[in-house]
């Protein structure tokens, strides 16, 4: 392994809003320094040399490529693949990795696609420069596989990964290749963000997450204000987003957000497989169910069996 990857060199593509980096961004870094060797941030954007400038102090990383031009307005996956196809003619990396998050399983494929190779998807671990593992089965059963591709393209579960300071390095940023790479085929007009004072659902240290059990959406304010006093986020399973109780950016799970905070309250949510396999990897696990039979009480560290509406 250690012979292997002195000849290893990895893309990083980085994700972020053009003024910070996200912290998946320093999951994958953790990821990339796993394989070994050389490891490159393409940081593409607009306006976006505050990133540049903030990845290139990251220990470990050995060159920022920096891709800055209108054509990247909105993150667009149709005008970042041929960049990224394009750096990999250049510089010939052997592999290209970005976290498992809306913009990752977006990008990956197309660039998979275009280089003629098969992405590896969701990676909770590194065995070997090309040897990974990941979940199957909603997280059921663990799959070890072994990548034959010249190049592998690889999306990194953020929660697996320590994340990488961004210090205690410095190194140069660089033009990326050049191009025109404005999509003909999709233009960005506009992105409305929600605006909370509670943290993000991937990064937050706590979450306090409701389910059917909350019954409706205007119950949900029994969680808002718990949250509030734990500075915590909210999220729910999605039981409760199907019943529209809460929006689809709330849901914890396999078709939603993976989340592993230092703690995670499950409220009124019965613990189905596939919410379970977005948040079993947290810290700490509290579960309140009036079900005692409820799987959530498998997986949680403290069950309170009651009525969450006499108990919060």
């Amino acid at each position: 392994y250690g012979l292997l990857a002195r000849y290893e060199s990895t893309l990083v593509i980085a994700e972020h809003n053009n003024e910070s980096v996200f912290p998946i961004t320093c999951n994958t870094l953790s990821a990339a320094k796993k394989i070994g060797g050389d490891v490159t941030v393409l940081v593409a954007g607009t306006k976006c040399d505050a990133v540049a400038q903030s990845v290139s102090k990251a220990n470990g990383v050995s060159k920022v490529l920096v891709a800055d031009s209108d054509a990247f307005k909105g993150f667009l996956p149709e005008a970042l693949t041929p960049l990224i196809v394009a750096a990999q003619n250049e510089h010939k990396f052997t592999h290209i990795l970005t976290g498992a998050t809306a913009f990752g399983k977006a990008l990956l494929p197309r660039v998979a696609a275009k280089l003629d190779v098969s992405p590896i998807s969701d990676i909770i671990g590194i065995k070997a420069p090309d040897t990974f593992i990941r979940t199957i089965y909603a997280g059921n059963a663990i799959q070890t596989l072994k990548c034959k591709d010249k190049v592998k393209i690889v999306s990194v579960r953020g929660t697996a990964f320590e994340a990488v300071p961004l210090e205690g390095g410095s190194t140069k940023c660089e033009p990326a290749s050049a191009g025109d790479f404005k999509s003909q085929l999709i233009e960005f007009l506009r992105q409305e963000l929600s605006k909370s004072d509670r943290p993000e659902l991937t990064s937050a240290k706590v979450i306090v997450s409701g389910g059917r059990g909350m019954k409706s959406g205007e119950n949900f304010h029994l969680l808002y204000t718990l949250a509030d006093k734990l500075n915590a986020a909210v999220g729910a399973s999605r039981a409760a987003v199907d019943a529209g109780f809460v929006p689809n950016d709330l849901q914890v799970g396999q078709t939603g957000k993976i989340v592993a905070p230092n703690l995670y309250i499950a409220v009124g949510i019965s613990g189905a497989i596939q919410h379970l396999a977005g948040m079993k990897d947290s810290k700490t696990i509290v579960a309140i169910n009036k079900d005692p039979d409820a799987p959530i009480f498998q997986v949680a560290d403290y069950g309170l069996v009651a009525d969450l509406f006499k108990s919060l």
